[in-house]
Parts: C-alpha cells; sequence; structure tokens
C-alpha cells in the first residue's frame, strides 16, 4: 500500500503530519528535559541536539518503507512540534504495528496524547488496513495507560521487570486493539 507523503490527520485541537526537518528544534527542546523521556525505551538522556535531526531523517526512510509512520503532534494555530506519535514495526503480512508516542511536559493533562492516538488509530484501521496495534508501558506510567484505555486498547498482560530504564528495572504492560474493537469515528 503506498500512503501519501503529504498526509496530514486533523483533529478538533491538533493535526499529525509528517515530519519536517525544520521540526528538529522543537523536538529538541521538548526532549531534552528529563521528565518526557522518563518512561520512554528509546530516547536518549541527556539527549544530543543533532539527534533530532537524525531521528527525522530516518523516520523518513521509515515511511518510504512502509515499516513505521512517525507524526509530529502540532497544536492548532502554532505549526509547532508539541510532541511525536509513531506506528513503528509495520508487518503488512499480519497487519500488525506498535504504537508508541511523547509529548512535551507543558501539554501535558489537556488530552492532546488521548487525541493524538485516536487519530493514528483511524490511520492505521482505515489506511493502512491494521488488524492489530499494540503498545507497551512501563507500569508505573499510569497515564500513559489511561490514554491508551481511553482509546478502546485492552490490558493484555504484564512482563515483570522487562525494561531497564535509569538504573531501574521497570514492569511493562502489554497493550492492544483489535480494529473491530476500535472506535475511531467512524
Amino acid at each position: 500500500m503506498s500512503v501519501p507523503g503529504t498526509l496530514t490527520l486533523e483533529g478538533a485541537h491538533i493535526r499529525l503530519r509528517r515530519l519536517r526537518d525544520g521540526d528538529a528544534g522543537d523536538i529538541y527542546e521538548n526532549v531534552k528535559d528529563a521528565s518526557v523521556v522518563r518512561w520512554t525505551l528509546l530516547i536518549p538522556h541527556p539527549y544530543p541536539p543533532e539527534e533530532a535531526l537524525r531521528f527525522i531523517r530516518s523516520s523518513r526512510y521509515r515511511w518510504r518503507k512502509g515499516s513505521g509512520y512517525a507524526f509530529a503532534i502540532v497544536l492548532e494555530g502554532t505549526g509547532r512540534a508539541i510532541g511525536i506519535i509513531s506506528l513503528m514495526d509495520v508487518d503488512p503480512d499480519h497487519r500488525t504495528a506498535e504504537l508508541g508516542y511523547w509529548l512535551g511536559e507543558r501539554y501535558w493533562g489537556q488530552g492532546i496524547a488521548t487525541e493524538a492516538v485516536s487519530l493514528v488509530l483511524r490511520f492505521a484501521f482505515d489506511v493502512l488496513d491494521l488488524q492489530r496495534v499494540g503498545a507497551n508501558v512501563f507500569a508505573e506510567n499510569g497515564i500513559s495507560c489511561r490514554v491508551l484505555e481511553k482509546n478502546d486498547f485492552q490490558r493484555e498482560g504484564v512482563r515483570r521487570k522487562a525494561r531497564y530504564r535509569s538504573g531501574t528495572w521497570h514492569d511493562e504492560v502489554l497493550y492492544g486493539l483489535l480494529g473491530e474493537e476500535a472506535d475511531v469515528g467512524q
């Protein structure tokens, strides 16, 4: 399946669009904050400024290959990237993908992550025709668990002490959502 290169997903308060080189500064400003990357597995801390542009370019490559789709979360009226939401490890044969996201701390608690997940799920199920989207969350990250549950994800289990981050072992909660269970505004 070919996905348009200019794809934008419009929500009530945000839009999701492809990453641009110009987003590197916004990404860096948000993820240099330790509280933002605390519950992520792959974002280093401290975050090197050049890493943002490398991430954007590798995301473009995955988009072209159809193996991943990373979107800038853009607050309406600003044009600035305030977070990232991605479908990773897209497997067209099994019609599955993994969801990941982060949001700048000053945007927490406003329903933005919940809306971003809803938008990307519509893309996953309606455009990519996926059967299943999974997400893995550190057990201590209750806010992210609630974001997924508000979007109809089902808790499928816990992998005990499965992830090592910041000098500590963490339990990982496994979530999944099937296309027929999703309420994506149809």
